[in-house]
């Protein structure tokens, strides 16, 4: 049965843009399926698979190994991620193949002779890397919940790596930016740094080595890259650079299927991600706060709406740093961090005239007690099952090291972990014994991937990049449909703030916040911080009473909605 009858299509341009206010491109849209992505060849991979009869779960695989190939930067599959997915008979699940830390990984890896963190062995070279997770858990979700062989999801992304691939403008320019980087280690500049100049819009790049490690496990499986040649390569390039993977690490890993953690804003069902990612208890937390306070249409980007979010951001990030990091070393309080009387308490300490400092506001007591790059994409079938899905290998093509004969950037996701309590990452995210490194430990995250039911129908279907302001653009993506009637590209393309609780300081983007808005939160007493970037959306509307879906990307990066 598909999600839309036959009906015929109609809507009118005042329907869809019924927030005048906020300038945006017009969405994308389509019938019967949309898969959006920050690769146009992921994209146009995963609707190809629907079409050929695969379900949300195929085409969610197939866009991931796609984006390892023509989104090096972010897609990977020497990091990892989270899935989110509702199934249309109604159901939930969540897995997990975030990066763990080596077993040979110790609390004071990170910290020089004098005992201060050294943020270099925790983003550069190959003491930064975690195992990864993505292949595990990518042949895990098909297995269990897809109807295609891996050999058809995976096939375009090998075509891709051993045929090549255009640069987009985008990807060229970064490419460029990046090549003194590259150019410090040889498997890398070989495959990225151009011999004769700068790469230009239309090159072509080709990587045969990433291509044949794909063939491997189309071939093999889990244990194309988890073992021999692969698995002997990332160990032999390890041990001879002072890593710490041995072939035990990557053998023993395995994805973790966990419940979602669930919650409600006024009337709409929000399915979301549970630790080791602190997203899905951030987001309840914040739309429980919020669903209690005084947010209507009129207050968009006004300095009482800025405020109000701010102030209920502060508690949800110093939960955030103390209570939240890899439930199997950790005891995470879910039900009382999510709970609707908490955020009722959240929402009562939060006073519509005055910014209470950070250094006032500290985390919940309870009984029993992110660089910026990561790539998401959103995926619906014709029946209705919707995947919302992040990864990531942390900085910009993470450790900045291909795997030499094996074609993959790894991660450097140790500096995720609280490599010393009290001092932040390089997301400037603070951090305590919750998520402080220990082996075999998943360190935490910011990703979001987020599920939003209307009428037990996914609605919208959201997460993002952006280290620690993920939490902050899925939020305010979410608050823009719901709240202030957007459709979903122009919630996306709206200019966004961010608090973190510490810095204590409300960070925007250009054309966030006028200067008026400014001087009326200077006198409320908050601290304006700097102008920057904040996230990079990628998310799904549903419009069922008009049987339309809406695909939009954002105009902070470069994507595609493909739709049919």
């Amino acid at each position: 049965m598909r999600i839309f009858s036959n009906l015929t299509i109609v809507f009118t341009v005042i329907s869809i843009f019924s927030t005048a206010s906020v300038a945006s491109r017009y969405p994308v849209h389509s019938k019967n399926a949309m898969v959006v992505s920050e690769s146009s060849y992921a994209s146009d991979v995963g609707i190809d698979i629907l079409k050929k009869g695969g379900n949300a779960i195929d085409a969610a695989v197939a866009t991931a190994f796609t984006l390892a190939v023509t989104y090096p930067e972010a897609g990977n599959i020497g990091g990892g991620g989270f899935m989110v997915i509702h199934f249309a008979d109604g159901s939930n699940t969540t897995i997990d193949f975030r990066e763990r830390a080596p077993l040979k990984a110790f609390a004071e890896m990170f910290l020089d002779d004098e005992g201060n963190f050294d943020m270099n062995l925790s983003t550069r070279g190959w003491t930064a890397s975690g195992v990864p997770g993505s292949v595990a858990g990518l042949l895990y979700a098909l297995d269990k919940y897809g109807t295609m062989k891996l050999s058809e999801v995976i096939q375009p992304a090998i075509d891709l790596a051993e045929k090549g691939f255009a640069l987009s403008y985008g990807m060229a320019r970064l490419l460029n930016a990046y090549c003194d980087r590259f150019k410090e280690y040889p498997s890398t500049g070989n495959i990225f740094v151009k011999a004769d100049g700068d790469f230009e819009e239309g090159d072509v790049i080709i990587q045969k080595d990433l291509a044949e490690t794909l063939m491997l496990i189309k071939e093999n499986g889990r244990d194309g890259f988890y073992k021999g040649k692969v698995a002997d390569l990332i160990v032999e390039q390890m041990q001879s650079n002072s890593g710490y993977f041995t072939h035990e690490d990557l053998e023993s890993y395995e994805p973790v299927e966990r419940a979602a953690v669930t919650g409600s804003y006024k009337g709409h069902k929000v399915i979301s991600m549970g630790p080791a990612s602190s997203g899905g208890i951030s987001i309840l937390q914040a739309l429980n706060a919020l669903e209690y306070l005084p947010i209507n249409e009129s207050v968009w980007g006004g300095s009482k709406y800025v405020h109000t979010v701010s102030e209920v951001l502060k508690y949800v990030y110093a939960n955030r740093a103390f209570h939240i990091g890899d439930p199997a070393f950790h005891p995470v309080p879910i039900e009382e961090l999510t709970a609707k009387e908490y955020g009722k308490q959240i929402a009562s300490r939060v006073s519509l005239d005055t910014a209470i400092a950070s250094q006032n506001i500290s985390h919940q007591i309870f009984e029993h007690v992110e660089s910026d790059e990561t790539t998401h994409f959103s995926v619906i079938d014709e029946i209705g099952n919707a995947v919302s899905v992040t990864t990531t290998i942390n900085g910009l093509f993470g450790n900045k090291i291909v795997v030499d004969g094996a074609g993959f950037f790894l991660n450097n996701e140790m500096d995720d972990f609280s490599a010393k309590p009290g001092s932040p990452n390089s997301d400037g995210l603070l951090g305590n014994m919750a998520n402080s490194i220990e082996p075999g430990k998943r360190m935490l995250s910011s990703m979001t991937p987020t599920i939003v039911l209307k009428d037990d129908k996914p609605f919208i279907i959201i997460g993002a990049r952006g280290g620690s302001t993920i939490i902050t653009t899925v939020l305010q993506v979410i608050m823009n449909v719901i709240e202030f009637k957007m459709n979903i590209q122009q919630a996306i393309d709206a200019p966004r703030f961010h608090h973190q609780w510490m810095p204590d300081e409300i960070q925007h983007e250009k054309f966030s916040l006028s200067q008026d808005v400014k001087n009326n939160l200077e006198q409320l007493g908050h601290n304006i911080g700097r102008l920057r970037t904040l996230g990079k959306a990628i998310g799904i509307e549903v419009d069922y009473e008009n049987g339309v879906i809406y695909g939009g990307t954002d105009s902070r990066g470069e994507g595609k909605a493909s739709g049919y």
